[in-house]
């Protein structure tokens, strides 16, 4: 214990240095100051449930309204300005352009922003409206509005500005040639396309775990296209490509350990333990609006946590994103896990629910194998895992969630394997276990004549302040083998802290202790052993908005529900998004 404990002392500063140093010296901004500019999609927490189907197309949303709430609309009367008053010094020379002349446009928010320093070449816009306008009424006969010292004033600005007026039209030539060419060459008028690519420099050490591995430089990569066709829906297509093993964890007899207990995000390829930086296609989803309800649709690598409200704010990171927790337990709750592939799922708002607030109901139904048509396999006869989630918004800062899945687990399979498939010995044989992301091996591995799951579980999120939030989750799972002696019991359980902007804006500090899936009253032979306790801590530092620098520590006190194999896992992992 005391040599695992120096171990971590030692690299949890070192791993830390070399992280500040790095986005101090090379990730410097080219301005030559480190000031930060916080994407607003990945500092902002998830929603702490769906009290509103719609919101989980807020993204694209946002994405297809780019460009039009950026320029002014031409307003009518001086009245139409939120920020303007009858008391300002210069309401009626204003009221005098807006509803005389017309040539003033506000903000689409409705003001005016009369307090903010004007440039020349705004003033010169300004300027050519009016002018244009003045032009416009004296050609239509309404020359009378239009008096003698009107127009020697516009004269003289006409001059004084002459030189930022004749930029300004080179300028609006300019552009209006380049929107041209960009609206002839686009790459597409409905789709965007955003990436990430994790960097990640990673150990484990401990007794003979420490021996059976190397420090690695592992990476992830993923492109994915977002699709809007009618501004409220979304298709999400994600190439991804990684080589992200995991690590070899040893008993105290130096046989290997079959467990996802150190599985970190980045290991989540198309399956478990990388795919030798192949590219796959691991998602491809739908997700639109159908009345009051959101409608999502997997054809494949469909997941839970893509439709349902994890409660897990700067852990959670969109799936095994790189901006979130390090490990796969730390993300989401274990419940989560089971299953995934090829489904369907709706989210429908229920109102209100006594003091437990704004209500949402999600149901879904993800099939492993919903692509295989043989037998045993499909959407109804293969591995499936169904779920159904009760979400409460007391307010914006406190919200709950009750959660149920019932699953299917083939001879072999993992119980929490989010849909992947595991690898095979020699002989061609699924290795059980193999296929899990998260968890013993013990909570795991069912018989060998299959299983059915029935799984309970609860998550809560607090947010007292923008700067402090909590969270966490239980959850119970009852696994029915229909084999002889095949039942067992799993529990996991888990809470964590997390201070956004600590140290500086952009920057989150995380805690996360708990229990991983573990089984009680387990296969016949097999002792309960030890809880396998998680206890986490990450510090993300912001560099940019599309850098981020996140050393940790992960440490797991029985590997194997076993406490003489208790392990340190040290990261320093990079993530780039664009």
């Amino acid at each position: 214990m005391s040599k695992l404990l120096w171990k971590s002392l030692v690299v949890s500063p070192s791993v830390l240095g070399v992280a500040l140093f790095i986005s101090g010296a090379a990730f410097a901004s080219p301005n030559g100051n480190n000031t930060l500019v916080v994407r607003e999609n990945s500092q902002t927490p998830e929603l702490l449930a769906q009290a509103q189907p719609n919101n989980v197309l807020e993204e694209v949303n946002r994405y297809s309204s780019e460009g039009s709430n950026n320029g002014q609309s031409q307003v009518t009367s001086v009245s139409q300005f939120s920020d303007v008053q009858p008391t300002d010094w210069a309401f009626q020379a204003l009221q005098s352009l807006v509803e005389r002349y017309g040539c003033i446009a506000g903000y689409p928010n409705g003001t005016y922003r009369g307090n903010r320093a004007l440039t020349r070449y705004e003033f010169a816009a300004g300027l050519n409206a009016c002018l244009d306008r003045v032009n416009e009424l004296i050609a239509t006969a309404t020359a009378d509005l239009v008096t003698r010292e009107d127009l020697a004033t516009l004269q003289r600005l006409q001059e004084e500005f002459a030189a930022e007026l004749a930029t300004l039209r080179g300028r609006v030539d300019a552009l209006e040639a380049r929107t041209a060419e960009l609206e002839a060459n686009q790459f597409s008028t409905t789709t965007k396309l955003k990436g990430e690519a994790i960097f990640a420099l990673t150990d484990a050490f401990g007794d003979n775990t420490e021996d059976a591995n190397n420090t690695v430089f592992q990476n992830r990569v993923r492109l994915s296209l977002d699709t809007s066709f009618t501004g409220r829906d979304k298709l999400t297509t994600r190439l991804t490509s990684g080589n992200g093993n995991t690590f070899n964890f040893r008993d105290e007899a130096n046989d290997p350990l079959t467990t996802a207990e150190g599985t970190q995000t980045f290991n989540v390829a198309d399956n478990v333990g990388g795919n030798g930086n192949d590219v796959d296609l691991d998602r491809l989803t739908y997700e639109f609006p159908l009345g009051p309800a959101q409608v999502y649709v997997a054809a494949t690598g469909g997941k839970h946590s893509h439709y349902t409200s994890t409660n897990n704010p700067y852990f959670f990171d969109k799936t095994d994103g790189g901006n979130g927790a390090l490990s796969t337990f730390a993300s989401e709750s274990p419940i989560y896990r089971i299953g995934g592939g090829g489904g369907a799922a709706v989210n429908l708002g229920v109102g209100k629910i006594s003091l437990l607030g704004r209500t949402s109901l999600t149901l879904g139904y993800l099939a492993r194998e919903a692509d295989t048509p043989g037998n045993g396999s499909g959407i109804f006869n293969g591995d499936y895992a169904a779920l159904g989630q009760l979400n409460f918004n007391v307010n914006d800062r406190f919200a709950i969630a009750a959660t149920y899945v019932h699953g299917l687990h083939s001879p072999g399979t993992s119980v929490f394997n989010a849909g992947f498939g595991g690898t095979t010995d020699a002989t061609g044989t699924l290795i059980p276990g193999s296929d899990a992301v998260v968890g013993t091996r013990q909570a795991n591995v069912v018989g060998d004549e299959g299983a059915v799951s029935n799984s309970y579980g609860a998550s809560v999120a607090i947010r007292p302040s923008d700067k402090f939030s909590i969270s966490g989750f239980v959850s119970f799972h009852d696994i029915k083998g229909f084999g002889a002696d095949d039942d067992y019991e799993a529990w996991s359980y888990g809470a964590g802290v997390a201070l956004p902007d600590f140290g500086k804006k952009g920057n989150v500090l995380g805690i996360f202790a708990g229990a991983q899936p573990y089984a009680l009253n387990q296969l016949a032979g097999v002792e309960d052993g030890d809880k396998p306790w998680h206890i986490e801590g990450f510090y993300k530092y912001q560099v940019n908005d599309n850098v981020s620098i996140t050393p940790g520590i992960i440490y797991l006190t029985a590997p194997g529900q076993n406490d003489d194999n208790e392990a340190v896992i040290g990261t320093l992992r990079t993530t780039f998004s664009f």
